[in-house]
């Protein structure tokens, strides 16, 4: 495991990514983004309050878009990051070099999503403070804060992964990138779209369908509501007939895809080439 996770590509992803002028650019518009709908939250509910001042529902309500921005900035900047760790070194004609080395195939797809979600992991830390401000004025419990980061966590791996698949099965790094997207995508607005249409078909019908509940599981979205509003998931479990918590579906759907898609890119790294040890034992 020491050697999976410590070795020279991971260092040296790590070391070029953060030594980029362009890495700390980013965290700075991320933060400042965040910032901003964080302000003009607090002055717009200021300009509209009788009173002058934010009560704690409202405060809920800022920590609620803060959360779903952030979701929607995750989804938008992972595929942009680990769809092409893999097709670059192609485009660069670099992958031939990095496969010869000493490194296994395990050890140079890990490394490659290490570096990749590290930098996620730091830009989504360095938001911490930005939520301060909801605990300034209440409404939000820290249960609800983990939940909401572990959410977070569990997506970025998931879509870093997916990223990575494509990154290896894809030559061109735009065509991965744009397919990462498409996952991303079909994973939010898909799903969403799809569970929509067959609750109206449910409502018409006025019986119970699991359906619903097996194409939102995978809406980090909508299991990011449910943390926050849990009725949402009351009204689920009484139109689907499913009790089993939408957190926990969505945590062991997204690591089974995570765990597939790291599975076949590793697989299909070395695709011509098998170990040195069998070809001895046939020989001889």
């Amino acid at each position: 495991m020491k050697t999976l996770l410590i070795n020279p590509v991971l260092n040296k992803e790590i070391k070029l990514r953060l030594r980029s002028l362009k890495s700390f650019m980013g965290i700075l518009f991320y933060l400042a983004t965040l910032g901003l709908v964080a302000i003009g939250f607090i002055y717009l509910t200021m300009m509209n309050s009788q009173a002058g001042y934010i009560r704690p529902e409202e405060s809920r309500m800022m920590f609620m878009v803060l959360s779903m921005v952030q979701l929607a900035l995750i989804l938008f900047m992972t595929p942009g990051l680990t769809a092409g760790v893999i097709s670059g070194e192609r485009e660069r004609q670099t992958l031939s070099m990095l496969l010869t080395t000493e490194q296994s195939s395990t050890s140079i797809i890990l490394s490659k999503l290490v570096s990749s979600v590290a930098f996620l992991f730091l830009m989504i830390s360095a938001s911490l403070p930005l939520y301060s401000i909801v605990f300034l004025y209440g409404g939000v419990s820290p249960g609800v804060l983990l939940g909401t980061f572990g959410l977070y966590v569990i997506t970025i791996i998931t879509i870093g992964s997916i990223g990575i698949l494509f990154s290896t099965l894809l030559k061109k790094t735009i065509v991965s990138m744009i397919a990462t997207y498409g996952v991303a995508l079909f994973l939010t607005a898909g799903t969403g779209f799809l569970t929509i249409f067959t609750m109206s078909a449910i409502l018409m019908g006025n019986q119970t369908n699991p359906a619903p509940y097996f194409m939102i599981m995978s809406n980090p979205a909508f299991v990011l509501m449910t943390v926050f509003e849990p009725n949402i998931a009351d009204e689920f479990v009484m139109r689907t007939g499913i009790e089993l918590p939408f957190w926990i579906s969505f945590v062991i759907t997204f690591l089974v895809i995570a765990a597939i898609s790291l599975w076949i890119s590793i697989a299909k790294l070395r695709p011509n080439m098998r170990p040195a040890g069998r070809g001895r034992k046939k020989d001889a």
